[in-house]
């Protein structure tokens, strides 16, 4: 069994290292969410992930069997996270040297029977196009967020759901691109600059819109360190001035009573969901 040694602050730990595939008769993204969402919950293992998506037919299943098989001839079972709807070609992933998990008849025998009735079995159902409008939708929300990313345009920002605005770097652009891409919401964001904080007070055109306003914030440190990676030894990146942004925008959420968020240990995916938890924006599937 091979061991990785991985320092933190208790010092040397050993993590066992394990060969994870994601297998899919479609995009693979259902089986990388469940099995992600699953496998998190194991620290003291070191995952080497591997998807294999559109595994459509009898020489694709196989060709995944072989895969598996000479990453379990190394003497480690792989651990197989699967969403193949196929019936023959599930069969032949099961019979592979490892610890197969079908995420699907976990769960579709008991709906099945709830519903009286058999689920279709059909292949990439979730992530394929299902509604038109509502992939449209999707897309226009997209182009709403990169067409307003980082203060880049504001005459449309009555169409937006959401404005998210906070210093620069704590997480604006990729929280309004998940919000549209997963959601369809229409998410501007804007950056407040030094120059807006010398005025003490949010730009004049953002005054109409400050319902729909929402902050982000961050430990200064953390913003340091992120802004060092983008302009090394700028005033920029200092200290200094990392604490005076995070400060100025904090009163000024508090004085113009917008809500914030602090993004310092929370990913992209878990600032998006206090958003809209925070907002009652509704979610939209698709």
């Amino acid at each position: 069994m091979t061991i990785r040694k991985e320092e933190d602050a208790r010092g040397s730990i050993a993590l066992m290292q394990r060969r994870v595939f994601f297998i899919s008769d479609s995009t693979g993204i259902t089986a990388e969410t469940l099995g992600n969402a699953l496998l998190a919950q194991f620290d003291g293992v070191d995952f080497e992930k591997v998807t294999l998506p559109f595994v459509s037919d009898q020489g694709l299943a196989e060709a995944a069997v072989r895969a598996i098989n000479a990453d379990a001839a190394n003497g480690v079972r792989p651990v197989v996270f699967s969403t193949i709807t196929n019936v023959d070609l599930y069969a032949i992933i099961s019979r592979s040297d490892a610890l197969v998990l079908d995420l699907f008849t976990a769960f579709l025998p008991r709906l099945e029977e709830e519903f009286q009735q058999g689920s279709t079995h059909a292949t990439g159902r979730y992530h394929g196009l299902v509604n038109r409008d509502n992939y449209e939708g999707r897309i226009e929300a997209i182009d709403f967020a990169l067409t307003h990313d980082d203060g880049a345009s504001v005459k449309q920002y009555h169409l937006a759901d959401i404005i998210l605005v906070g210093v620069s770097r704590a997480g604006k652009t990729p929280t309004s691109i998940y919000l549209a891409m997963q959601f369809g919401i229409r998410a501007a964001n804007y950056p407040l600059t030094s120059d807006d904080l010398d005025h003490g007070r949010l730009p004049d055109f953002l005054e109409p819109f400050v319902p729909r306003l929402y902050g982000l914030t961050i430990d200064p440190q953390r913003l340091r360190q992120i802004r060092q990676n983008r302009r090394p030894d700028s005033r920029y990146a200092s200290l200094t001035q990392c604490r005076k942004e995070v400060s100025e925008v904090a009163a000024m959420f508090r004085d113009r009573g917008v809500p914030y968020l602090d993004t310092t240990n929370a990913s992209v995916e878990e600032i998006a969901s206090r958003v809209l938890q925070d907002t009652g924006l509704r979610r939209r599937s698709f």
